[in-house]
């Protein structure tokens, strides 16, 4: 098993999309530190746009995610609906 991982910049515009990919991915870890939130999965994390739109309340375009993003660690697989870490 290999874990994959994705860090975002602490503040009010990450705190649902966090809470969505906790919903999205229930074996995932979350790492809270003074100024960033890592999140670790075992071998695949999906981030859903459905999940963050219910979450926010508003229509979300999955490239809104590069502003708060630090870094993340596995192959990229995205389209209009999920954005997906992985080491398939």
């Amino acid at each position: 098993m290999s874990t994959v991982f994705i860090a975002f910049q602490t503040n009010e515009e990450t705190r649902p999309i966090i809470e969505a990919i906790e919903l999205d991915n229930p074996s995932a870890t979350v790492h809270q530190e003074p100024a960033m939130v890592k999140i670790d999965a075992p071998d695949e994390l999906v981030i859903r746009r459905e999940t963050i739109e219910e979450q926010i309340g508003r229509e979300y375009d999955l490239q809104e995610l590069q502003v708060n993003l630090i870094t993340m660690s596995g192959h990229l697989t995205e389209d209009e609906d999920t954005f997906t870490l992985s080491w398939k």
